[in-house]
C-alpha cells in the first residue's frame, strides 16, 4: 500500500474523503465530475449518521461505496439498497467496512433486467396460510387486509414470487421452522436452541418472548434476532433469484460481491476479500450504532460480521 493511501487510512473518513488521493481515485473510477460530486455527498452523509461506521478504515468505506456505485446502487440508509457494515479485522487490529447487499438492492437489480413483470416477498402471518404444494408451487393464502392486525400476528412462514414478462413464474414458500433451521446453520451468531458455555444464550423462542437477561443484550445484536423477518425475506429473494431468476452479469457480480471486504491497493485499485462466513451476514441499519461494547471479547463461535 502506498504511503499516501496508508496515511489516508489513518484519518477519519470525513477528513480522508477530501484528500487529493481519494478525490483523484473517485474521479478516475467514476469518470464524471458531476457523478463524483453526487457520490461524495451521498457516502459522506451515510457515514455521518452511523457512529460505528466512522470507526472503520477509510479505505474500506470508500472501496465498498465505490463497489455499490459500480452497481448503480445508493448507500442511503433510507433506500436500503446496500450497506457498509463494521467488521472486526483481528489480524490487522482494525475495523473494516463490509459491503452488504440489501434486499431492496436485490429487487432493484432484478427489475433493471426488464424481464420481471412482478417480484415480491412477504412474511405470512398466523391464520393466512391455507396450503402450499411444493411440486405444483400452488400457494393458497387468506390474506388479512387489515395491516395493523397483520403486524400484531405471529409470522408462520415466508413467500416469494416472481413473474417474467413472458408469463413464466416461480413461487417459493418456507415455513418459519425451515428458516430458523437455515439461520441456525449459517449464522455463527444465531442459535435456535439455548446454548451453554462462557456466553450462554436463551433459545430464540425465549428471546422473542423477552425471557432473557437485558444485560446480555449485546449477545443478541445479530439481525437474525433483531429483525428475523427482514433477514428471512432477504434469504427468500436470494433463493428464488439465484436458483430460478435471470442472472445477468450485473446481478451475478452483485451476488458474488455480497458480504466482501473491499479495499484499495498500492496502485490505487480496488480489490475484494471474501469475509469468513458461509452466508452473507445480516444488516446493521446505517443510522444505528453497533451495540457491541468495544471492550467486550466475543465468544469464539461469534465474529462481528455475524452481529
Amino acid at each position: 500500500m502506498s504511503n499516501t493511501i496508508a496515511t489516508n487510512n489513518k484519518l477519519k473518513f470525513s477528513a480522508a474523503i477530501s484528500t487529493p488521493t481519494y478525490i483523484g481515485l473517485i474521479n478516475r473510477t467514476l469518470g464524471d465530475p458531476n457523478r463524483a460530486k453526487r457520490f461524495i455527498a451521498s457516502i459522506t452523509s451515510a457515514v455521518a449518521v452511523n457512529p460505528a461506521l466512522q470507526d472503520c478504515t477509510p479505505n474500506t468505506i470508500l472501496a465498498g461505496a465505490l463497489l455499490g456505485e459500480s452497481l448503480n446502487l445508493s448507500p442511503s440508509p433510507q433506500l436500503g439498497q446496500f450497506y457498509l457494515v463494521p467488521f472486526k479485522n483481528k489480524k490487522a487490529g482494525v475495523t473494516d467496512a463490509q459491503f452488504i447487499l440489501g434486499y431492496k438492492g436485490y429487487i432493484q437489480l432484478a427489475l433493471r433486467t426488464g424481464q420481471y413483470r412482478r417480484l415480491n416477498v412477504v412474511a405470512v402471518k398466523e391464520g393466512e396460510l391455507i396450503s402450499y404444494n411444493a411440486f405444483s408451487e400452488e400457494l393458497v393464502c387468506n390474506w388479512i387486509e387489515d395491516e395493523e392486525r397483520r403486524a400484531s400476528l405471529k409470522t408462520v412462514g415466508y413467500a416469494a414470487r416472481f413473474e417474467y414478462m413472458n408469463g413464466f413464474e416461480k413461487v417459493l414458500y418456507w415455513s418459519k421452522e425451515k428458516m430458523l433451521a437455515y439461520a441456525d446453520r449459517y449464522s455463527a451468531a444465531f442459535s435456535k436452541e439455548a446454548t451453554n458455555g462462557k456466553y450462554p444464550k436463551v433459545s430464540f423462542a425465549d428471546y422473542e418472548a423477552g425471557k432473557y437477561n437485558k444485560d446480555d443484550e449485546w449477545l443478541y445484536s445479530s439481525f437474525w434476532y433483531k429483525d428475523f423477518d427482514g433477514m428471512a425475506m432477504k434469504t427468500m429473494l436470494r433463493q428464488i433469484i439465484s436458483k430460478w431468476g435471470i442472472m445477468l452479469p450485473e446481478i451475478q457480480t452483485a451476488f458474488d460481491k455480497d458480504a466482501v471486504i473491499a479495499d484499495i491497493n498500492s496502485d490505487d485499485e480496488i480489490f475484494t476479500v471474501p469475509a469468513e462466513n458461509k452466508e452473507p451476514p445480516q444488516i446493521i441499519e446505517q443510522n444505528e450504532p453497533s451495540e457491541i461494547p468495544k471492550e467486550t471479547e466475543l465468544p469464539k463461535e461469534m465474529t462481528l460480521d455475524d452481529i
